[in-house]
């Protein structure tokens, strides 16, 4: 996921509307980047989704759910820098990520064509909200996100913790067409099927971990905005789970601004109060603005 806190440098802001750039500078040039880390694997899942990984920086240390900013070098060799959400967890010895794709996005243009032993910029300082230590102890976690917003759930889901913590986790995830639920609908049924989560939890755990995708435009078995499907209680009636209350369940948010402010809206007006990571409480909402143009 990428979230709008876009950079030409380390003190300077790129302007609100930017020029169409060419794709990535070859390896050869990006080697010369401070901060490089070499793309390792790359997986395009749409037209206008995908996904990478690189090498980890050898002094990153961050919490399942936080981002980082990454980049490229624009023409003139500034780099252009967008926060991203890691989507692998803590443990990991790479750093995944997923994208969207712009076509005049200022990084995007040129991100969506790296390769593997391209090379990237990372700036190794994560920061965010959607981390375990920011809600209080609770029954129900429950992951709400909209296309690349499920990046630092993908990063929680994966990360063991997360099961010590909480009994079920709920990933509830909307995008417009089918093929765009794919990485997700991938990386938990690998989740169901990893022998060691198995081992710690359970048999059943794939009864802990619960997916509930659903689609606002392609019609599929499960459509529906989540604010719908959770003030409607169809979600709740579909995995036979009582309605959100403060007592039991605690949630994240990820996704477009109006999509976080509106979920915001119905989970308060389940009881639950927002929280940070000074002072946990029963949800937290991703505080930069998640944006396309990219």
């Amino acid at each position: 996921m990428t979230l709008d806190f876009p950079v030409a440098d380390d003190t300077a802001s790129n302007p609100t509307v930017a020029p169409a750039a060419p794709a990535a500078k070859p390896a050869s040039t990006a080697a010369l980047m401070p901060d490089a880390q070499t793309v390792t694997a790359v997986h395009h899942w749409t037209d206008r989704l995908f996904s990478f990984r690189v090498t980890r920086p050898a002094s990153l240390r961050f919490r399942s759910g936080e981002f980082v900013m990454i980049g490229l070098p624009d023409d003139n060799g500034k780099p252009i820098l967008r926060a991203y959400s890691i989507a692998s967890p803590n443990w990991d010895e790479e750093l995944e990520f997923y994208s969207i794709k712009v076509p005049d996005g200022p990084l995007t243009s040129r991100l969506q064509h790296i390769r593997e032993g391209d090379q990237i910029i990372l700036r190794p300082k994560p920061v965010g909200t959607l981390v375990l230590d920011a809600l209080l102890p609770g029954k129900r976690l429950w992951f709400l996100a909209t296309g690349t917003g499920i990046a630092p759930f993908a990063s929680l889901m994966r990360d063991p913790e997360t099961f010590e913590r909480y009994e079920q986790v709920i990933m509830m995830h909307t995008c417009r067409e089918a093929a765009e639920l794919d990485y997700g609908r991938e990386l938990v049924a690998n989740l169901h099927g990893d022998e060691l989560l198995t081992e710690m939890f359970g048999a059943d755990f794939d009864k802990r971990l619960i997916y509930y995708p659903t689609t606002t435009r392609e019609a599929t078995a499960r459509m529906g905005r989540i604010t719908d499907n959770l003030t409607s209680g169809k979600v709740f009636a579909d995995l036979g789970l009582p309605a959100m209350n403060p007592a039991e369940d605690r949630a994240m948010v990820c996704g477009s601004l109006a999509f976080n402010v509106d979920v915001k809206a119905v989970l308060e007006g389940f009881g639950l109060r927002e929280g940070a990571n000074s002072d946990p409480k029963e949800f937290v909402v991703e505080k930069a603005f998640v944006g396309d143009g990219i």
